[in-house]
């Protein structure tokens, strides 16, 4: 089955730092976070869960690899300087909404949404984002929503394209389910750079299970890289 999802006006700006400090740097600028990190194991987190993550931060301890921070709020000084950036003319969202909302994939009370962390590897050029889909991502009785799937993966690879060319938009996905995935079970996502044209990134993935003998889902995605004094609107 195949979905392609047509550009979308939703910036992908995850803040994402090096671990081991206390002051984190986002895509437009620089400020100290006391946010709560989403990318640590929380109690709703599996063994399976747990052992992975365990296994990717000793991967981190040579600096070969990175864990990358996940908080749920974008501050207002970072929608005032996005909107300085990439609007000319009236901003689509008032600044009292911002303070109130929320980065969907980090919505959700702990364990009933997504749980996942995700590791940059800067030479290997990919990401590894570990996951586990709660209770209220339920599609058919007992196995994953493919929407869920899709925003995990839309997450994913702008994660990568934002580290590869900086601030992007989703321009286009294609998803190919393979099969359905169980509810509360863990899953991989590996993604690759496939190639740059010009603004133009394009990215690959896949889910599959922990012991790698399933594959879930697989897709592409292009992303735009935006380029400041362009106004989106």
């Amino acid at each position: 089955m195949l979905r392609s999802c047509a550009a979308r006006l939703r910036p992908l700006l995850v803040a994402h730092g090096r671990p081991g400090g206390a002051r984190l740097t986002s895509t437009f600028c620089s400020e100290e976070v006391t946010q709560k990190d989403h990318a640590l194991p929380n109690p709703s987190w599996s063994k399976d869960l747990r052992l992975l993550f365990d296994q990717f931060m000793k991967k981190c301890e040579d600096g070969s690899w990175e864990r990358l921070p996940s908080y749920s709020r974008h501050s207002v000084q970072r929608f005032q300087n996005f909107t300085k950036a990439f609007f000319s003319g009236s901003i689509p969202v008032k600044e009292e909404q911002i303070s109130q909302a929320k980065f969907f994939p980090r919505s959700f009370d702990d364990g009933l949404g997504f749980e996942y962390a995700m590791f940059w590897s800067k030479d290997e050029k990919r990401i590894v984002c570990l996951f586990q889909g709660g209770l209220y991502l339920q599609g058919i009785p007992g196995f994953l929503h493919g929407g869920a799937l899709v925003t995990l993966i839309d997450t994913t690879l702008g994660m990568h394209a934002i580290l590869a060319g900086g601030a992007v938009m989703t321009a286009n996905l294609s998803i190919n389910f393979k099969r359905p995935m169980p509810l509360c079970s863990v899953g991989v996502i590996n993604t690759q750079l496939d190639k740059i044209e010009g603004r133009k990134l394009f990215v690959s993935c896949n889910i599959q299970s922990v012991d790698e003998k399933t594959i879930y889902t697989e897709g592409t995605g292009l992303f735009i890289k935006l380029e400041p004094g362009k106004t989106l609107v």
